[in-house]
């Protein structure tokens, strides 16, 4: 007797994860601005340049910040720039 509801195959449930893979990855190239958290204070970093981005302390860093964040902007605690030289 049958119930009505098909299993999918093993094939199927792969090819269904394949299809949202992307939603998980990284993308294959870095993103320029990330949110630099330095232990109580949030800094703009510009990995192209390799340096921070100079923003005064007023509202218009914090308007910034809330804008780049509300963007998806990546947030992280570790320095997010290449070594330098």
């Amino acid at each position: 007797m049958s119930t009505g509801t098909r299993r999918h195959t093993d094939a199927e449930e792969a090819h269904a994860m394949d299809t949202y893979a992307h939603l998980w990855q990284a993308p294959p190239y870095p993103r320029r601005w990330v949110l630099w958290d330095t232990a109580g204070d949030v800094l703009v970093f510009d990995r192209d340049t390799n340096c921070l981005v100079d923003i005064d302390d007023g509202p218009t860093r914090r308007e910034v910040l809330r804008r780049m964040r509300e963007a998806g902007v990546p947030e992280s605690d570790d320095y997010p720039g290449r070594p330098c030289a």
